[in-house]
C-alpha cells in the first residue's frame, strides 16, 4: 500500500487494484479566504501550491472519500475534478444532501460505527470531534474512516478531530496498521484549537499500534504547528521511529 501526501489533508491511498482519494482540496495557492485574521497573519489559503506530481497521482484515482464539508477538505477545484472525472464519492450520511447538490456522484453513505462493504473489504465511519469545547459544535459533523481491504494493511483516517474516546477505541480495539492524524493544531480567532494539541498528538502516536502518518501541516494560515516542531516533540518522546511526516508530493510505502 502506498500513501501519497499531496497537501494538507489531501491524501491518495494506492493499492494494486484501487486508488482512493481523500479530501480533495485541489485549488491553486491563495484561492480560499484566510481562516484567521487576528490570531495569525491573514494570509489567503492554501499557503502553497499543489506539488508538481499531483496531476499524475490524481489521474489514477478510482474513488473518493470525503470526511466533511470544510473548504480545506473539499474546495471548488476538488468538486470540479470529481464531477469532470465522474469519480464515485463515499461520505457521511449527514453530508450526502449537501454534496449531491454540488453535483457529486454519491455512491455510498456511512453512519458512525456501522461497517459496510467497500472495494471487496470493509469501511467503518468513525465519529470525529472537530475542536475542544464549544468550537466543536460550530465546526459541524466530521467523519473519520477505518478501512480494511483484502491483502492490505488496515488504515484509520482519523480526520479533523481532537483525541476522544472514539479515537481511543479505534486505536485499541480496531488495531489499525496505519493511523493518519491531523497535526496542524488549527485555531480560529476565538476559542480553543480545532485539532489535537501537541500532548494529544503524542498520546495518539504512543497509543497507535502500528505506523502513524502525520498530515494537515504547513498549508493553511490557521495551523501553527510545523513539521520541524512536530518532529522535535516526537523525538523528545521517543516516538519518531513510528511516525512519518511526509513533505507535499511524497509517497510513503507500507
Amino acid at each position: 500500500m502506498k500513501l501519497h501526501h499531496l497537501r494538507n489533508a489531501t491524501l491518495v491511498i494506492e493499492t494494486e487494484t484501487d486508488v482512493i482519494l481523500v479530501d480533495p482540496m485541489l485549488g491553486k495557492k491563495k484561492t480560499i479566504a484566510p481562516f484567521t485574521i487576528f490570531r495569525y497573519k491573514p494570509k489567503r489559503n492554501p499557503l502553497i501550491a499543489l506539488p508538481k506530481n499531483s496531476r499524475d497521482i490524481l489521474s489514477k484515482v478510482t474513488v473518493c472519500l470525503i470526511t466533511h464539508l470544510h473548504p480545506d477538505h473539499i474546495d471548488k477545484a476538488g468538486e470540479i475534478f470529481l464531477r469532470r472525472k465522474s469519480i464515485p464519492v463515499i461520505c457521511s450520511s449527514k453530508d450526502q444532501s449537501a454534496l449531491s447538490k454540488r453535483g457529486l456522484s454519491i455512491v455510498q453513505t456511512l453512519n458512525y460505527w456501522e461497517p459496510q462493504e467497500f472495494l471487496g473489504g470493509k469501511i467503518t465511519g468513525i465519529p470525529a470531534v472537530h475542536g475542544y469545547g464549544i468550537v466543536a459544535k460550530l465546526m459541524g459533523n466530521v467523519m473519520g474512516f477505518h478501512i480494511e481491504l483484502p491483502n492490505q494493511k488496515s488504515i484509520y483516517i482519523s480526520s479533523d478531530t481532537i483525541f476522544t474516546e472514539h479515537v481511543q477505541k479505534v486505536l485499541i480495539e480496531f488495531k489499525p496498521d496505519i493511523s493518519v492524524v491531523a497535526c496542524g493544531t488549527a485555531r480560529l480567532d476565538f476559542g480553543q484549537p480545532l485539532l489535537m494539541r501537541m500532548n494529544d498528538i503524542l498520546k495518539f502516536a504512543a497509543l497507535a499500534p502500528g505506523r502513524v502518518f502525520a498530515n494537515h501541516l504547513e498549508a493553511l494560515n490557521h495551523c501553527p504547528t510545523t513539521r520541524t516542531a512536530l518532529k522535535q516533540a516526537l523525538l523528545d518522546n521517543n516516538l519518531l521511529d513510528k511516525v512519518s511526516i511526509p513533505n507535499d508530493g511524497t509517497c510513503v510505502e507500507y
